[in-house]
This record gives structure tokens, C-alpha cells and sequence, in this order.
């Protein structure tokens, strides 16, 4: 059974359908990505999975319950945590307090358990540690993204939504995101990436689905869509 199924879904602004009967599913443990020019509806569908946007038809079902009605919040108690397109650090926090926001969408049950989850988010970002007592807003872009990341996982998803973590990143640091993302997955986490970075999404990715114009054109494993000459000319610049 899959951990997520969108079924139909279309979303609109006004009058305007920015996604159109959409259908797509992530297994439990996969690592799902959504690629796609500008505009052509993967923050959108984002969006009315962690239940930001409300839809206009379909449904989404998560581990087998049909959570169209769900509010958001509840979405992240049942374990659907987003970190959203441009990072959305609190910048006068510290690195610890921006962490800590993380975890009020699921309480720890003891302090323990807390210790536990920033040690673990510390030990994917040793930067973080280092810079733990430091503003949010003084941090490198690519250490704000860190603790985008870091701040999701200390709510415990079962499912992770990461929105276009690489944009406006060095070369460098987009190469350590993806690794660590790759990380996140093979230690359990389920992933469903937007990503326009489609070399390093699709060669990391089980499965993708390409999106143009709000409508799913293509899916299928990534490493087959990354040979695939279409998609090489689309999304990868190769003539």
C-alpha cells in the first residue's frame, strides 16, 4: 500500500487550475521527485499535500486514510512535515530555537527523546552544532538550509517534503544537500522531492514523475528518465 496516493488532484487559484488531475503515489522508504520548468505546479502540489492549499477535486490519502479534509497541522502529527522553497528560517532565533519550532508540531514525550532527535540532526549537520546558539538570519544560505531540513526532521516525518532545497546554492554545498538528503532516505525516511536540479534528483531518486503545465507528462524510475533523451533535452541541456 502506498504512504501517499494523490488521486485526480487539481488545485487552483481563482480560476486558474495550477494543477489538473494530478495521480501519483510514494511507497513507504522511497525517494520520490517531482521535476518540472517554473510554474508548472510542483510547489503547488507541495503545498496541497502538507494541506496549505485547499483542492478543488481528487483527493490524498495517506497510509491508506483519506486526509483531503485534514488541516495542516494535523498533517504533521500524522507525520507529513515540510521544508518549504526559500528555507523559511526565523531569523532571529538561534539555530537551537529554530530546531526546537521543529519539534511543537510533535511533542517529545520525554527530554531524552528530544536529545535523541537534535543528536541526530546534529550529527547530519555538524554545522548546526557549531553554530547552534548563533541568529538564523546571520547563516550562510546553504547553512540555512541545513536548518530547514534539520527543523523538519526534529517533527519525526514519516513522510519528508523537501521544496527546491539546492536553489540559490553553491556548487559545492548542492553536492552535500543531495548527499545528505540520499542519507535521510536510507536511514528510513520516506522522500518526496521538488527539485530543479534534475541530473542530481533523478540519479538519486527510485522513481520521478515530470510535471508540465500542472499535468504529470512522464514517470518512471529516475535513472531511466535520466537516459531518456527527452528528458535530457528538457531538463538537462543535452542537444
Amino acid at each position: 500500500m502506498p504512504l501517499l496516493e494523490l488521486r485526480d488532484v487539481t488545485v487552483a487559484y481563482g480560476r486558474i487550475e495550477a494543477v489538473r488531475g494530478i495521480s501519483l503515489t510514494v511507497d513507504p522508504g522511497e525517494l520520490v521527485t517531482l521535476i518540472g520548468a517554473n510554474g508548472a505546479g510542483k510547489t503547488t502540489t507541495m503545498r496541497a499535500i502538507s494541506g496549505i492549499r485547499p483542492l478543488a477535486r481528487g483527493s490524498i490519502w495517506f497510509d491508506g486514510r483519506d486526509i483531503t479534509r485534514m488541516k495542516a497541522h494535523d498533517r504533521v502529527l500524522a507525520g507529513i512535515v515540510q521544508a518549504p522553497e526559500g528555507r523559511g528560517v526565523f531569523p532571529g532565533m538561534t539555530v537551537l530555537e529554530n530546531l526546537d519550532m521543529g519539534a511543537y508540531g510533535r511533542k517529545f514525550d520525554s527530554k531524552a527523546e528530544h536529545d535523541d532527535a537534535l543528536g541526530r540532526v546534529f550529527a547530519l549537520f555538524p554545522r548546526l552544532d557549531e553554530r547552534k546558539k548563533q541568529a538564523g538570519g546571520t547563516l550562510s544560505g546553504g547553512e540555512q538550509q541545513m536548518l530547514a531540513i534539520g527543523r523538519a526532521l526534529m517533527a519525526r516525518p514519516r513522510l519528508l517534503l523537501l521544496d527546491e532545497p539546492s536553489m540559490g546554492l553553491a556548487p559545492q554545498m548542492i553536492q552535500q544537500i543531495f548527499r545528505t538528503i540520499s542519507e535521510i532516505n536510507a536511514a528510513g525516511t520516506t522522500v518526496l522531492l521538488v527539485e530543479q536540479n534534475a541530473q542530481q534528483a533523478l540519479s538519486r531518486s527510485d522513481r520521478a514523475y515530470i510535471l508540465e503545465t500542472g499535468e504529470v507528462s512522464t514517470s518512471g524510475p529516475g535513472k531511466e528518465l535520466l537516459a531518456d533523451p527527452a528528458v535530457k533535452r528538457a531538463y538537462l541541456g543535452v542537444a
